[in-house]
């Protein structure tokens, strides 16, 4: 991926070609709704996120309950002649299955400010795997939780330790329906407190004693799965909590309220460290607020976070112990004269990513996706536009409260190509490649095509020299390309893209739909 985006640049004649679009297809669905069924509230999906490896899949919904799946198409044994065969028979993509759900999070109440917190799961963060065994991070408005699912087996006694015909012959007492006394004298020779006149009457050992003696012998029945909270970090946001990051040193995580972000140690629940802080001394004086905070993926010092004005802050641990006077801004200048009542609603980003190379940043607003790179802080290096269309319905928009609606955000683990929501269950994908046309409308249903744009997408065409920027992805205004009016009370704004592999999973209401490429 360059650092260049425009499509009249001199250095695109020496970029590679773009790659073609992907053909997307439907893979699975989860939680479908029948028609005209009603969806609950709290079966709404909130939070999807992928493991790193790409073979757990995580989600939390309105309920506070999280909902885990496996992926069942990677074969753990057989030879590689035996994987490259199963290749040429069928095309493989990422198919998972249910695992295992548990409530994560209940209800609760704040008496001393009167607030109920709800239970919904605002975000989950996966952590390192350790013995078998998965770890999560998940939290509601205010309180986060650290979950470890593993395997238990429940072991049995399936033999007794005597042949059935010597405890018939002896006696009744070794039968299973007749209570052992752990401290009776047994028959293999262990003795007890009691004397032997303890025993039943007909009792009696034989001559010579046992020619033979068995212990009981314990096997596994059944294996079931057992979530456990070993951690609860609570009482350290006075503020919604709106994002969970957890650090590639596998020690920390950072957790960020709209007006502060806080630093822990996966171990210690009983103490956080605020690194950054933009309340103001006077709360009327306050002009922004913290939407989104990630760390990087491969350097443990470096994060980002975004903001409600647009703006993009890259920090560095290592500076200060509090960064939000040291950071490296981004931000895109807005046109002379294009101010108006809802520049800075629409400008407030909703979600950052950072690319899987740690050098590009993926950040969504209420009308476009925008890529930047974190060695250029002159602007974006390509912005999508994926809401240009409502831009005549804003006062709508305010009028509903859906111009406050937060999408999220994603990359594809190449870097090739970004993904986003939209409303009527539709999201986004776009080629971030310079040179590149990609741009495809899918929906989220078993017929992903079925709301597919017919009309080619208008060729890239660059901003000012000095951001040397795409902008791609508009379209007619008002209705799709069959014609239909948009939805906006379906929305989808929750999506994950597979880490190694092109399979997204995005969220309908309570339906998780899966599709690949």
């Amino acid at each position: 991926m360059s650092g260049r985006g425009g499509g009249d640049s001199p250095s695109d004649a020496s970029s590679p070609a773009p790659p073609p679009p992907l053909d997307w297809r439907f893979s699975q669905v989860f939680g479908e709704r029948a028609a005209g069924e009603e969806v609950q509230e709290v079966d709404i999906i909130s939070a999807i996120e992928f493991d790193k490896s790409g073979d757990h899949l995580a989600t939390g919904d309105r309920g506070g309950r999280v909902v885990l799946f496996e992926r069942t198409d990677v074969r753990e044994h057989g030879s590689r002649r035996d994987l490259e065969r199963e290749d040429y028979l069928m095309v493989r993509h990422p198919e998972f299955r249910y695992k295992t759900e548990f409530q994560s999070h209940e209800p609760e109440f704040d008496y001393l400010k009167s607030l109920e917190i709800e239970e919904k799961i605002n975000k989950i963060n996966w952590c390192q795997t350790a013995n078998g065994a998965l770890f999560l991070l998940s939290t509601n408005d205010k309180t986060i939780k650290y979950w470890k699912v593993q395997e238990k087996k429940v072991k049995k006694i399936c033999e007794m330790n005597m042949d059935p015909s010597c405890s018939a012959e002896n006696g009744s007492i070794l039968s299973p329906s007749t209570p052992i006394d752990s401290k009776m004298c047994l028959a293999n020779g262990g003795c007890s407190e009691k004397p032997y006149n303890h025993l039943s009457n007909d009792f009696s050992f034989p001559a010579g004693g046992f020619p033979s003696l068995r212990l009981p012998v314990v096997a596994s029945q059944e294996t079931s799965l057992v979530a456990r909270c070993r951690r609860i970090y609570a009482h350290a946001h006075d503020y919604h909590i709106n994002s969970i990051s957890t650090n590639s040193d596998g020690e920390t995580f950072i957790s960020a309220d709209d007006l502060r972000i806080n630093l822990w140690n996966l171990e210690i629940s009983n103490q956080s460290f605020n690194i950054v802080d933009v309340k103001p001394a006077n709360m009327e004086d306050l002009t922004e607020v913290i939407t989104s905070a990630e760390f990087h993926p491969t350097h443990c010092n470096t994060l980002a976070y975004s903001s409600s004005k647009g703006s993009i802050r890259l920090i560095d641990l290592r500076q200060s112990a509090l960064c939000d006077t040291n950071a490296q801004l981004f931000e895109e200048h807005e046109a002379p004269g294009s101010r108006s009542f809802f520049t800075e609603i629409i400008a407030s980003i909703s979600d950052i990513k950072f690319g899987k190379d740690g050098r590009h940043i993926l950040s969504r607003d209420y009308m476009t996706l925008k890529l930047w790179d974190i060695n250029m802080d002159s602007g974006p290096v390509a912005t999508f536009q994926v809401h240009e269309y409502l831009r005549p319905k804003l006062c709508d928009l305010y009028e509903n409260d859906s111009i406050f609606d937060k999408f999220e955000c994603c990359l594809s683990g190449d870097g090739l190509r970004v993904a986003t929501g939209s409303y009527s269950n539709l999201f986004r994908i776009f080629g971030c490649v310079p040179g590149s046309s990609e741009s495809t409308t899918l929906e989220a249903s078993k017929n992903p095509m079925r709301r597919q744009v017919q009309n080619p997408t208008r060729p890239a065409r660059s901003l000012s020299s000095l951001t040397r920027a795409v902008r791609r992805g508009a379209e007619s205004p008002g209705a799709d390309a069959n014609g239909s009016t948009y939805d906006f009370n379906t929305k989808l704004l929750h999506l994950a893209w597979h880490p190694t592999e092109n399979s997204i999973a995005c969220a309908a209401a309570n339906s998780l739909y899966m599709y690949y490429a």
